[in-house]
């Protein structure tokens, strides 16, 4: 049974496609990865469920959207989880950033491969970006209370009236968040992911949702 059909399981809907660009980052992170360590080396054999299902945990949150819905996903390194969220929504435009260029690159050329059309990168600190998305995605980037402070002006004001959720941060967590939410200034909501997907990797992880600005 291939990997990816791990994804098939909780999406089902997958067009072929989807289906053959899932199935082609099988080959293209192993392969990068000789080259540039972007997953830990242990951890490459679990690539779909630990890496690129992780990711579309996201996915399982937010539901459908509204076509157009932007994201910036910061600290991307090799692509996660905003090439597997592109994947899932191609009607949404992704902005992947990263300080460490060679892992930014193989995020970019997974990108290229597989077709992706929706997707733009940037090099460097996201201070220098200035625009504005519906929601910013992260996988254990920073504590809680930084990672709002850096991201909040870059949440758009105006939520796409689609969308079940409004604009904010949705990021992926693990442990005890208490610590680093309590001086969060905007509600902070978290879900074990065992909730969405029921392998024994996600019993000790979370997903943590903070809306910044209200439909």
């Amino acid at each position: 049974m291939p990997q990816s059909d791990i994804i098939l399981k909780y999406f089902p809907e997958l067009t072929a496609g989807q289906i053959d660009q899932f199935n082609a980052m099988g080959e293209l992170y192993p392969e990068w990865n000789e080259k540039i360590n972007v997953i830990s080396r242990k951890d490459i054999d679990n690539l779909y469920v630990n890496h690129i299902l992780h990711s579309l945990a996201i996915a399982k949150f937010l539901g459908p959207l509204e076509a157009g819905t932007t994201f910036m996903d910061l600290g991307t390194g090799g692509g996660f989880p905003g090439i597997p969220l592109a994947v899932m929504y191609p009607d949404c435009r992704f902005h992947l950033i990263d300080r460490i260029a060679k892992k930014l690159r193989v995020a970019a050329d997974v990108a290229e491969k597989i077709g992706l059309k929706n997707v733009t990168f940037r090099h460097g600190d996201v201070g220098e970006c200035h625009d504005r998305f519906n929601y910013v995605v992260s996988r254990a980037v920073m504590p809680l209370d930084k990672l709002v402070k850096l991201v909040v002006r870059n949440i758009s004001p105006v939520s796409a009236p689609a969308n079940l959720y409004s604009n904010g941060l949705v990021c992926l967590k693990g442990g005890d968040l208490a610590e680093e939410s309590r001086s969060v200034q905007y509600p902070v909501v978290e879900f074990n992911l065992n909730e969405f997907l029921s392998e024994p990797y996600y019993d000790t992880k979370k997903l943590v949702y903070v809306p910044i600005n209200k439909k």
